[in-house]
């Protein structure tokens, strides 16, 4: 499972498939909440929705994107504050959390690591099979991320849950 955290928009995205195997999109969507919410609120409406999807498709891994400086603080925070909820619903759960940098999953899904919005979700498109670009950007964002953890971090994600099966 993909997060791209945010505290208006969290997308998620579920994709099946391994190192070279077609990859298969099971689910794509969005965590919206309202600006005119306190904050905590909002990360209460994430954390739920966070935690319907990690209890309906039951992930290996959860990859979230890296929280990289930005000029907004205020961006910076309330995306901080999403990936955090992000990590505890997945720690909770004891599944294994991955973070990979935006540059890392431009580069993994279109080969350029300083690839555009639109490139990204082409190719998102394109690797899933899918007959249009995820929309927002968000998801494709999620999707993105996911396809990334697959393909360059899967195998250690596997290790990683047996492990903590292990430890149980």
């Amino acid at each position: 499972m993909g997060i791209d955290p945010g505290l208006t928009r969290c997308g998620t995205g579920v994709v099946e498939g391994s190192v070279g195997r077609p990859l298969g999109l099971v689910d794509v969507s969005v965590i919206r909440t309202s600006s005119t919410l306190p904050v905590w609120q909002r990360l209460a409406q994430i954390e739920a929705g966070l935690e319907a999807r990690v209890e309906h498709y039951r992930p290996d891994a959860v990859a979230i994107e890296r929280i990289f400086a930005r000029s907004d603080v205020s961006t910076i925070m309330g995306t901080a504050q999403a990936s955090g909820v992000a990590m505890l619903v997945a720690a909770r759960r004891g599944i294994p959390v991955a973070l990979h940098t935006p540059s890392e999953v431009k580069a993994a899904v279109s080969g350029n690591g300083r690839a555009d919005k639109a490139q990204v979700g082409a190719m998102v498109a394109r690797i899933l099979r899918l007959d249009a670009m995820p929309k927002p950007a968000d998801a494709a964002d999620a999707l993105a991320l996911a396809i990334t953890h697959i393909w360059r971090g899967g195998a250690q994600a596997r290790l990683d849950a047996a492990l903590a099966r292990s430890r149980r």
